[in-house]
């Protein structure tokens, strides 16, 4: 019988087929009800919480905007899945979208603790020395709602793909990588009209132009819900510094202004989505926080070797010019 860390050693490979049933066989906790979970607070990671709090009762225990973390006061870290990024803590449950092997011919040997860190990079085997040009072009979410959409049925409405285009900026890969967006809808089996991707990806609901102004309309929307102005799409919790932002210290909690933005954000994309916006899933503290130390290196082998040995808490390599990480105090 093989260990969790045989496992992960032994990448989830498919061919040119993802086979979702053995994702949930390794990770059942996906499809598990009511479990906590943490976000990144961006669009991508508001839309995998209202997506996994609607469909399967998860709660919203806390946000991760990688340097700072705060978890609601009445539940542990470690029993929380981080929803958009990967987290490398043995045991830590983690989906994410992000490249975060540099040589898959050079695992590290730290690469096995991280048994239960799921990457989409990852199940195609794609590291950044040789795949760093097809690397996943498209949202957490997408590949959230094609795992849980293998399992239960998942109906999108028309309204659901604007907001599902525009997470991530995944409505700008399509038409700058063509090639690499179709080899992923093929893989993630998107053309099979049971994926409820399909009916984002493969619908015939508009015309360009018509999905164009579909587009122009949402933006309006989200500038409407900020006075005007970008930025209603996230939640802020530090600043460029790391130093924390719309969280009062003295008691832990998220102030009102930042809280109720996301409300209506929520609310939107609920609105939108079909999913349901239940205010008492999303936790708006009191929070634990944890700050980390968060850097930037440019990415090659040794320098990658070396920041593995030091355990970050997560990373993500973003261009050939930048791998961001994050480090816990512990390992600083």
């Amino acid at each position: 019988m093989s260990t969790a860390s045989d496992q992960a050693r032994t990448p989830l490979i498919f061919g040119d087929r993802i086979d979702y049933a053995k994702i949930i066989e390794r990770h059942p906790w996906l499809i598990e009800e009511s479990r906590d979970c943490i976000l990144s607070p961006d669009s991508d990671g508001l839309l995998c919480g209202l997506f996994m709090s609607s469909e399967l009762g998860w709660k919203i225990r806390g946000y991760y905007d990688g340097k700072v973390v705060v978890v609601d006061k009445s539940v542990r870290m470690e029993d929380c899945v981080f929803l958009d990024m990967e987290i490398f803590r043995p045991g830590i449950r983690s989906i994410g979208q992000h490249m975060v092997l540099y040589d898959k011919r050079k695992r590290p040997g730290y690469w096995a603790e991280a048994t239960e860190c799921i990457s989409a990079n990852n199940l195609r085997d794609y590291d950044f020395r040789t795949k760093f040009s097809l690397k996943y072009p498209l949202a957490t979410i997408h590949l959230l709602l094609s795992i849980i959409g293998s399992v239960r049925p998942i109906k999108l409405d028309t309204d659901a793909i604007c907001p599902l285009l525009y997470t991530d900026g995944t409505f700008k890969n399509l038409f700058n990588y063509p090639e690499n967006c179709l080899s992923w809808f093929r893989f993630m089996n998107a053309d099979n009209e049971s994926s409820p991707i399909h009916s984002v990806f493969f619908n015939d609901h508009y015309s360009i132009h018509e999905l164009m102004v579909a587009l122009k309309n949402f933006f309006a929307d989200l500038k409407s819900l900020n006075g005007g102005t970008r930025g209603a799409d996230k939640l802020y919790i530090s600043d460029g510094k790391g130093a924390i932002r719309n969280i009062d210290e003295s008691n832990g909690m998220m102030l009102d202004d930042e809280a109720k933005k996301g409300e209506r954000f929520l609310q939107l994309l609920s609105d939108l989505t079909g999913w349901a916006y239940s205010k008492d899933k999303w936790s708006k503290g009191p929070y634990k926080i944890y700050a980390l130390k968060k850097g930037t290196i440019k990415p090659s082998q040794a320098r990658y070797n070396d920041l593995m040995r030091s355990k970050p808490f997560s990373l993500a390599i973003t261009s050939s010019l930048a791998l961001e990480y994050s480090l816990t105090p512990e390992n600083t």
